[in-house]
């Protein structure tokens, strides 16, 4: 007689797209990063430039963080509607970086 949960193929479903999400997220931190530092300011050159390349931040960039605050908002949605903890701390992981991404493009300009 087994104990495993009827539901067990589901759990590792949910958990091998968790993965995938965490994976592609990280490409995406790392894209969006790359794409953002386009428009920092550069330190040698504060007070000299008056404008800064937040036009390529809105080009570039912007959609990339729409793209995935997107995908990741439809990640959080399937993970409410199971019972994984796990999955669910992953994703507010990966909202975590998110937000430190966004806030080390926001230190640049």
């Amino acid at each position: 007689m087994s104990i495993t949960p009827v539901d067990r193929p589901t759990f590792r479903r949910m958990n091998a797209w968790s993965i995938v999400f965490v994976i592609s997220n990280a490409i995406g931190i790392v894209f969006y990063l790359v794409l953002a530092s386009r428009g920092w300011r550069i330190p040698a050159e504060h007070g000299a430039v008056p404008v800064t390349g937040e036009p390529f931040v809105w080009v570039l960039a912007l959609p990339v963080l729409g793209i995935f605050f997107l995908a990741d908002v439809i990640w959080g949605g399937l993970l409410l509607g199971h019972k994984e903890w796990k999955g669910r701390l992953w994703w507010l992981l990966t909202a975590a970086v998110w937000l430190l991404a966004i806030g080390i493009d926001f230190s640049h300009h």
